[in-house]
């Protein structure tokens, strides 16, 4: 009983729908029949019935749809088999309460002689054939929508699934690449190397504490890269330079991505005092990080895998791709500034 109670609940815009259109049903019937309106037009007995019915035909549907619905798809041919099976149930026991009612009034020779009794069974067919069809409709309708809940909740895991795997890949990258700077540092300043290696414990603690989010705010990676720019200072001195143009603090972005470009613009190319490397970042409608091209002799092509992996991330997030410009002189990179709902 709970359980009807809690369907009805789930369901009653569908059965104030059913009730409107049989009572619409029935006003047009009795202005058919007796071609003037008056207060038997609008009297709700037979809306009623005709509900009542329409949920015994209902109830049919949907225990046969228990026991016979092997797909989760639309099946014509199970589809077809449940329907007709329950418009010949509906039909047969419809015609066994109206022979019961018949017998308890003494109105049989009245209501099932030849020609009502085929009125009746026509205009019966007729309707339980529309009442089906709205519950077929609303059933899949419903199917659907939860089919479609499914889908996107495979999918924003799937997703997940895939961002966290990229971050994976980043994050080894990032590791290595500060251990190799100071196994440079220790070898030329030891004294300096200690202080690197103190400061990339904190980023390295912050990387861990993003590692597990999907956006971070704009602010908190800017504090980041600062402090990443510094432990970049370490070793290369005045020899690369960073600017930052920051015209708004709000949205987010994906975490790391501040740190990856700048790291993208040191390992591209070759700074030093006398002809630095300008890196800007600018913040307004997107964020733009930017540096001048003096590129590395003797390097590999670079293979943008990091960029690829942060395009990859910005798509699954937003289906939004990240821009690259390259010029003989300037290379940019623009991010889509995220704003959360």
């Amino acid at each position: 009983m709970k359980k009807i109670l809690t369907e009805i609940q789930q369901n009653k815009y569908f059965l104030l729908f059913i009730f409107l259109f049989s009572y619409v049903q029935t006003i047009e019937i009795r202005f058919q029949t007796e071609r003037e309106i008056n207060w038997y037009t609008f009297t709700p007995e037979a809306p009623v019935l005709y509900f009542v019915n329409a949920g015994i035909l209902f109830l049919i549907m949907r225990f046969l749809m228990m026991y016979w619905q092997k797909s989760d798809n639309f099946n014509f041919k199970e589809i077809f088999k449940i329907f007709g099976t329950s418009l010949l149930l509906y039909l047969v026991i419809l015609t066994i309460f109206k022979l019961i009612v018949a017998f308890i009034f003494n109105t049989f020779e009245r209501n099932f002689n030849a020609q009502t009794f085929l009125n009746n069974a026509i205009s019966d067919f007729l309707n339980a054939f529309i009442y089906g069809s709205f519950f077929l409709a609303f059933y899949y309708y419903q199917k659907n929508q939860k089919n479609q809940k499914q889908i996107a909740a495979f999918n924003e895991i799937l997703s997940e699934t895939k961002i966290n795997q990229l971050k994976n890949q980043l994050n080894p990258h990032f590791l290595f690449n500060n251990l190799n700077i100071l196994d440079q540092l220790i070898e030329e300043d030891k004294a300096q190397a200690s202080d690197f290696l103190n400061e990339f414990a904190d980023i390295y603690r912050y990387v861990l504490q993003v590692s597990d989010r999907r956006l971070v705010e704009i602010d908190e990676e800017l504090a980041f890269v600062k402090k990443y720019f510094k432990l970049i200072q370490h070793k290369y001195g005045k020899s690369y330079q960073l600017e930052i143009k920051n015209n708004q603090l709000q949205g987010f972005i994906v975490p790391l991505s501040l740190q990856l470009l700048l790291e993208n613009a040191i390992q591209h190319n070759f700074g030093t005092e006398t002809k630095p490397i300008f890196i800007t970042i600018s913040i307004d409608k997107d964020l733009t990080v930017s540096n001048n091209i003096i590129q590395k002799r003797n390097t590999k092509s670079p293979s943008g895998k990091a960029l690829k992996n942060l395009n990859e991330q910005y798509f699954l997030l937003i289906e939004n791709q990240i821009k690259i410009q390259n010029t003989s002189d300037q290379f940019s990179v623009t991010l889509p500034i995220i704003q959360k709902s």
